[in-house]
């Protein structure tokens, strides 16, 4: 999921923000940064449980910053932002994309969904939050994928808080590396 944060991400500033400015290379990074904190907290298991943790709560932390880069975006454009129980999140959670261009394609099915309600009304399970069905190409993409990578943050945020609360209960449990080494060094001097 941080993956496909990542890419959307990128495509996302890309195509939306200024290549010069700062707000680019912060959403960038911020995202990048959850993946690669993931990746060597996944390597540092091997030998130190706590650096496990403590990097999968960087990464955390980075797809908490690039959350309110997104929720910025919005809200300076004055651009509509998915409340917690519109049903657009769950349509995309649906979804299942597994690539940057299932969400792209999902973006724009969605599009072309509310570009074809003339009447003023959203297609099913739409929620209200959405730009109108009036709304330009100029301003819909852009709403549509902010809040949509917005939504496969909030997702990832979850996933990372329960592998962290697991991470954490380990560490309790058995300790780390270090710990597990004095005890199996403990119980051989003790043998002999």
């Amino acid at each position: 999921m941080a993956q496909l944060v990542y890419d959307l991400t990128v495509r996302f500033c890309d195509r939306s923000i200024d290549r010069r400015s700062r707000t680019h290379d912060q959403m960038v990074q911020a995202a990048r940064s959850g993946v690669q904190n993931i990746a060597e907290g996944s390597e540092a298991a091997a030998t130190s449980s706590k650096m496990e943790l403590k990097l999968t709560q960087v990464a955390r932390a980075s797809l908490e910053e690039l959350k309110l880069d997104y929720e910025d975006f919005l809200r300076q454009r004055r651009l509509p932002r998915w409340e917690r129980h519109d049903p657009m999140r769950q349509a995309l959670v649906n979804a299942h994309c597994q690539s940057a261009d299932d969400v792209a394609r999902w973006i724009m099915a969605t599009a072309s969904d509310l570009s074809q309600a003339t009447d003023g009304s959203r297609p099913a399970g739409s929620g209200q939050a959405t730009a109108s069905p009036a709304s330009p190409p100029s301003t819909l993409y852009p709403a549509l994928s902010a809040n949509a990578i917005l939504t496969l943050a909030t997702v990832t945020g979850y996933l990372l808080d329960r592998q962290i609360q697991r991470l954490a209960a380990t560490f309790v449990e058995q300790g780390g590396f270090t710990e597990r080494l004095h005890r199996v060094r403990t119980a051989r001097r003790n043998r002999t």
